[in-house]
């Protein structure tokens, strides 16, 4: 068998993705129909076509009724199959609810509602988010990817066994670099009832993700952790620097978990909370100019890792970007402002 250069083949896909795309414009909802799905014969039918002809060819040649009513029979099961497996896909609705923010490196993961309007139940639907190749240099590297991308593909679909009503599935999609996240495409597909045809859709959502720097650790760190190498008893206690807390309680339900002495926790003590003795006093300031790192993306890294660590410790902070000043720096605390100060870092141009 003779394939195509690689010239010819890669604008040919390109193409044809161009046409997928331009049948399913962008959006959070769809609803699969004639337009978006689409049905070929699978690798199996491939064989079961082979059979048709042959049994054909043999019935005509040999003028063999016998051999000519099983290939009509055959071809019966074909068409049979074609309209159920196109009609089980056909009809599903698929809402993206939500996508999360990830650090860069690590996947984000879309929550998405699948719904069937269906009186019969839908069986056997495969869920997964497309990747992009990154196409290795030598023999190596490409028997590595291959692996690699097969154990990706594993993780990262969803097979929908039973869908009548609707039904709520999360997806991982990997991300590598910092910024706006564009989802790739959602592909559907489906070999029901006898695995002869294959039917398949794709979903382009129209939001996108933010993914955060990777947090970094740098050489100060030691002033955002919580103190905890000593044996503290409950009440009287007192911390210089930046964790300095009055006294020790006994926890009690409904605190905030930021403020646990986790130290204590793992000694077996018991659930401890830190009381500060003035709040306001232990105020931090994550300034882009102090972090020593010398590039652009790690003082962002390291930005990232004191924002979460402030975030865990309850500890009110601001965090100063380059074209923020001393007025405009917003200041928070908790892990709901490390999550907003996490977002500031993956809009930094």
């Amino acid at each position: 068998m003779r394939f195509l250069p690689k010239a010819l083949t890669v604008p040919a896909t390109s193409a044809l993705s161009r046409w997928f795309a331009s049948r399913a414009p962008k959006s959070d909802s769809a609803t699969l129909n004639l337009r978006n799905v689409y049905i070929f014969f699978s690798r199996e039918g491939t064989l079961y076509a082979v059979l048709l002809i042959i049994t054909f060819i043999a019935g005509i040649n040999y003028g063999n009724n016998l051999v000519l009513g099983l290939c009509f029979y055959l071809v019966s099961v074909w068409l049979i199959s074609f309209h159920v497996t196109f009609a089980h896909i056909s009809g599903l609705q698929v809402r993206l609810l939500e996508v999360t923010m990830a650090e860069a490196g690590a996947p984000v993961w879309v929550t998405l509602q699948l719904r069937s309007e269906s009186r019969q139940p839908r069986r056997q639907l495969l869920f997964s988010f497309e990747q992009a190749d990154d196409k290795p240099n030598n023999k190596t590297d490409k028997k590595a990817h291959k692996k690699i991308k097969h154990g990706a593909d594993n993780k990262q679909s969803i097979l929908v066994t039973r869908l009548q009503g609707e039904q709520v599935i999360r997806l991982p999609v990997p991300t590598q670099n910092r910024g706006q996240f564009e989802l790739p495409r959602l592909k559907i597909k489906t070999v029901y009832p006898l695995g002869i045809m294959r039917a398949w859709s794709y979903v382009y959502f129209a939001r996108t993700a933010w993914v955060y720097p990777k947090p970094a650790v740098f050489d100060w760190q030691a002033q955002y952790a919580v103190a905890s190498q000593e044996d503290l008893p409950t009440g009287g206690q007192y911390r210089q620097g930046q964790d300095d807390f009055e006294r020790l309680d006994n926890y009690v339900e409904g605190e905030s978990l930021a403020r646990v002495s986790w130290g204590h926790v793992a000694r077996g003590q018991g659930m401890l909370t830190k009381h500060f003795a003035d709040p306001v006093g232990h105020e931090q300031t994550l300034d882009y100019a102090d972090m020593p790192a010398a590039h652009h993306e790690q003082k962002l890294a390291q930005l990232a890792y004191g924002a979460m660590k402030l975030g865990e410790l309850g500890v009110t902070f601001h965090m100063r970007l380059p074209n923020d000043t001393h007025s405009t720096a917003p200041m928070g605390e908790g892990d709901g402002f490390a999550q907003t100060c996490l977002l500031r870092l993956a809009k930094v141009p």
